[in-house]
């Protein structure tokens, strides 16, 4: 690229065809990276302000060099523009807008543009490179990928790919492993991005991604789509769990990921650095797929609340620790595995809780119906919660206690009716007291307490409950009063009422 004559002849293709193939490119980026170098070049010999093109003949490799001009009403840049008349002469088919060509004279490249020519033909070389980098690997996100480290800097790993690099993070990888420049190395792609130095690849070995992979690896089934992954939790370098599941019913999926005398979970435990690992059976069912996530732990009893999205599990008292774990690990584990808040009592402790509540609830109904507590005690007995229960029962069902006849089941009823009553005529009198508007007041779906919060922090009417954010209304209230979705739901409703 020395010369004039270098840009003129079919050596510019074959100096295309050499580097395309040296660096895996496309031939027709080469092309173009060798036609903006020209362009450069150009400029420099005529002047930076003009709008220099230069084409290159994919078939002979003739280079031919051209002013661009923009037909304008108004010429405002004599360079670069030039007027509708003056365009006719040249096309008298010119409109304004349209880019006329004056093909240049041959110019003879001297040594500082040829080399200005060379470093933006590299510059461009190197952009192509990077994109087909980019293009290569942006795809590759999810995948497990093995390279050579080339170099360890402050705990952040470079990884050697032999055509580009990729880092692993300190915080990405396993705890207290080491690795030296040369080592082999596998970890799972989870980002690319395109930055100004080249796409940068990040890698991780802690991901619960890195695991599920290696067992994509080494057990066919899975590969095969027979046994399904549903999720997993990892506390890195020491204990993992995985729920899996069989599409097959004559597959065990836990046999099958653990392996011939371990061989599959012991080839994925290796490459996690000892991890140990829990392979759980996923089940549809809540209740049984937590019992199975706690491992080895005895369940005499599980209750589970969907609304708090909470599962709580009741232990004999010497499987406590084996069912928490050390530090809660194993319940913390087991909670992320399955989704669900897990709370883990005692027998002696439930047991306790359970008296408890019998006494609150017995307390409960001798304060407000005024009964002796052995009738308290039968009516908690049989399940009653709330004054409401004992007020809207059927007369036969309450009387069909043993114990009472029609007389006590009705007496029971006037007075948990007259109770619920009382209750309303002074709920409705706090309310008034606070200033709470009827509109808002019957707004279905906020109950008294909602609306005693509401009121006290002065939010009396539709229309400021409507202009109120979400997230605003959950802080006014305790906290686990609803969920931001019913929160959602309420002020959406609310604006189309009071705001329409």
């Amino acid at each position: 690229m020395a010369s004039s004559q270098a840009f003129g002849s079919t050596e510019i293709l074959q100096v295309a065809d050499a580097v395309s193939r040296e660096k895996g490119l496309p031939r027709e980026a080469v092309v173009q990276a060798m036609a903006q170098a020209i362009e450069v070049a150009g400029r420099r010999k005529y002047g930076n302000e003009h709008n220099i093109r230069a084409e290159i003949d994919h078939k002979n490799g003739e280079v031919k060099l051209y002013r661009i001009r923009t037909v304008v009403e108004t010429v405002e840049n004599e360079i670069t523009q030039l007027s509708l008349a003056d365009a006719k002469q040249i096309d008298a088919n010119a409109e304004i807008g349209d880019e006329l060509k004056d093909q240049l004279p041959p110019i003879d490249f001297g040594r500082v543009a040829a080399q200005t020519a060379k470093q933006v033909i590299m510059q461009k070389v190197r952009d192509a490179e990077r994109e087909k980098q980019f293009e290569e690997f942006k795809d590759r996100v999810g995948e497990i990928v093995s390279g050579v480290v080339k170099r360890v800097e402050y705990g952040n790993v470079t990884v050697d790919f032999g055509r580009t690099e990729a880092v692993i993070r300190r915080d990405e990888l396993i705890p207290r492993e080491q690795f030296r420049p040369g080592d082999r190395i596998r970890a799972y792609i989870y980002d690319v991005r395109r930055e100004r130095v080249g796409p940068q690849i990040f890698l991780s070995r802690v991901r619960p991604e890195f695991m599920a992979k290696l067992f994509a690896q080494e057990v066919p089934e899975i590969y095969d789509a027979i046994i399904e992954i549903k999720s997993v939790a990892r506390d890195p370098g020491s204990r993992a769990k995985i729920a899996v599941t069989s599409r097959d019913p004559s597959v065990n999926p836990v046999l099958s990921c653990i392996g011939v005398r371990g061989s599959r979970v012991q080839a994925v435990v290796s490459e996690l650095q000892g991890e140990k690992i829990d392979i759980i059976e996923w089940s549809p069912d809540p209740a049984t797929f937590v019992v199975n996530a706690l491992s080895s732990a005895e369940v005499s009893k599980v209750v589970i609340d969907e609304n708090r999205g909470t599962i709580e599990l009741v232990v004999p008292d010497e499987q406590l620790s084996l069912a928490i774990g050390r530090r809660g690990q194993n319940v913390r584990l087991a909670s992320q595995l399955t989704g669900w808040n897990i709370d883990i009592l005692t027998e002696a402790t439930e047991s306790e809780r359970r008296a408890e509540e019998f006494r609150t609830l017995s307390q409960m109904f001798i304060d407000a119906l005024d009964v002796e507590e052995v009738i308290a005690h039968l009516l908690v007995t049989e399940g009653f919660t709330t004054i409401e229960e004992v007020a809207y029962i059927p007369l036969e069902d309450l009387s069909s206690i043993e114990g009472f006849d029609d007389t006590v089941a009705g007496e029971l009823r006037n007075r948990a009716m007259a109770w619920l009553k009382t209750r309303e005529d002074e709920q409705q009198q706090k309310l008034q007291d606070l200033g709470i508007s009827q509109e808002l007041a019957t707004f279905e779906g906020l109950d008294y307490n909602v609306l005693t919060k509401l009121g006290e922090q002065g939010i009396k009417t539709g229309d400021d409950f409507a202009g109120l954010a979400s997230d605003e209304l959950l802080e006014m209230l305790p906290s686990g009063t609803m969920t931001k979705e019913q929160a959602d739901a309420l002020i959406m409703t609310a604006r189309e009422r009071f705001f329409a």
